[in-house]
């Protein structure tokens, strides 16, 4: 599902990722760990191609069969809108618009028909305990409700690949811990495969694979 080989990233002369490699299976939960400045949210934004690696000819990133190496920019991101959701710490909800409309954005942007877009986004907020929110916004929903939204967000595509970051650090306890328990009913349920930098260790040791970086590399993997 994912592939990603020599990998670098420099900043000035801070040399953020070493040469990193990643294989992700299809339908796999992985964790990454590490302590702040490793290089964990530089490697999760160059995975969703918000971020490019280093110029160099030996890197090489695959997402579900298709080389993302060398695209034109235009090209990158009509691939991240249909292949990649993204779920980060702050839920990024627009506040002028309701549930129902965030997480249809992402459609619409693909240019995605609105009536099938709207059944697939009352599906999604259905399935995330959400129906009697769809026209709420953002403002009206609690910490873990708008998480959620942003879930049914990076969903609403059906991508092949959910980038997370951070997700649950922004969440109580008990948002944290039903946010924990979704993505497994993600993978469980849709075969989701998902990749999640995280700080929360019982996060992390719930995932399928949990990885460990340090100054920019793997340790374990």
């Amino acid at each position: 599902m994912v592939k990603a080989e020599h990998i670098s990233k420099t900043f000035g002369n801070l040399q953020v990722l070493k040469d990193v490699a990643l294989n992700v299976k299809k339908g796999e939960v992985v964790s990454i760990v590490g302590q702040s400045g490793a290089g964990k949210t530089t490697l999760l934004q160059i995975l969703g191609t918000l971020d490019m690696p280093d110029n160099n000819a030996q890197a090489q990133l695959t997402i579900n069969g298709k080389s993302l190496t060398g695209l034109k920019s235009k090209l990158l991101s009509a691939f991240r809108n249909e292949h990649i959701g993204f779920i980060f710490q702050f839920h990024q909800l627009l506040p002028e618009f309701t549930a129902m409309e965030n997480v249809c954005i992402p459609a619409f942007i693909a240019k995605k028909d609105k009536a099938p877009t709207e059944a697939r986004a009352k599906e999604l907020l259905d399935f995330l305990g959400l129906s009697h929110r769809y026209d709420h916004k953002p403002n009206e929903l609690s910490g873990g409700e708008q998480q959620r939204v942003a879930v049914a967000r990076a969903l609403i595509n059906n991508p092949a690949l959910i980038l997370a970051d951070e997700p649950s650090g922004n969440l109580d306890t008990e948002s944290a811990d039903h946010l924990h328990k979704l993505f497994f009913r993600l993978r469980d349920e849709f075969n989701q495969t998902l990749i999640i930098v995280t700080h929360n260790e019982e996060l992390a040791d719930m995932a399928d694979r949990k990885l460990v970086m340090k100054d920019g590399e793997f340790v374990n993997n």
